[in-house]
């Protein structure tokens, strides 16, 4: 309702996506996120009008979430639209991704491959498909917090994926294979795909198609179609080590006399 309050954990990006409509439309926004997430988002956020409040980093996506629900008890007005358990969420992508996968494929695909943050993607665009025709669904999650694999929530590096918990939203039974990705070659392959192909990748993009690679060097995998989706981009981690290296070449450049 007009000025009324939004409250929602995020690791950054549906974070944005609110604070934009929260602003065009008259909401107070205040959004949750672990300190571990990059200051880009951080300054895009205050940008676009937004309250943000940091929960400690080893806490994880799971701190957010407790403080949010902090806030929306203190705020029994506030609306929380809860991403991680709002069954719009993989609705959403039943609709749209899905349905965008299946025409630009012209329903040739046999592989999907992607990361489980909400769980929403992976559940609303596997569910559609599989009601149409085989598909392997491979879930990519970070080394360091295995997760969806059984282990035990850690630390990790992979923004945007590995919640540290097993999200309401993803359907476990629509998962055939789960991909464990390491910090390093998350890293690594987003900064080959901005080298090689010209793509700015951000770090779980890196992470979803390091974990598709493997899966598509697979001799079984000859001749299939694996589609991966890559939902990040390099501008919102330039602080982050994805680009350090980079950071500190640029910043030692000479200035060249005219």
């Amino acid at each position: 309702k007009p000025e009324g309050t939004i409250i929602e954990p995020t690791s950054g990006n549906t974070g944005i996506a609110l604070a934009f409509v929260a602003r065009s439309k008259g909401y107070r926004c205040v959004l949750t996120m672990p300190e571990t997430m990059s200051i880009e988002r951080r300054v895009l956020l205050k940008m676009l009008g937004a309250e943000i409040v940091l929960t400690p980093g080893p806490k994880g996506m799971g701190g957010a979430i407790a403080k949010a629900k902090q806030l929306l008890e203190a705020d029994p007005d506030a609306f929380g639209p809860s991403q991680f358990d709002n069954p719009a969420n993989p609705e959403a992508h039943r609709k749209t991704t899905a349905e965008e996968i299946w025409r630009d494929t012209g329903g040739d695909i046999d592989v999907f491959v992607s990361g489980v943050g909400t769980g929403g993607t992976i559940t609303g665009v596997s569910e559609v498909i599989k009601s149409r025709r085989d598909l392997h669904t491979v879930a990519v999650e970070p080394s360091a917090s295995p997760v969806l694999s059984g282990g035990d929530p850690g630390p990790h590096k992979i923004q945007g994926i590995g919640a540290g918990f097993v999200p309401g939203n993803l359907n476990t039974d629509i998962v055939d294979e789960v991909v464990q990705v390491s910090n390093e070659d998350a890293f690594e392959t987003a900064q080959q795909l901005c080298l090689l192909e010209g793509f700015p990748a951000g770090i779980s993009s890196g992470a979803t198609i390091c974990a598709a690679l493997q899966v598509a060097k697979r001799d079984e995998m000859a001749g299939k179609r694996v589609v991966v989706i890559a939902a990040s981009t390099t501008e919102r981690y330039l602080s982050t080590p994805l680009a350090e290296s980079v950071r500190e070449e640029v910043a030692a450049l000479p200035v060249s006399e005219i």
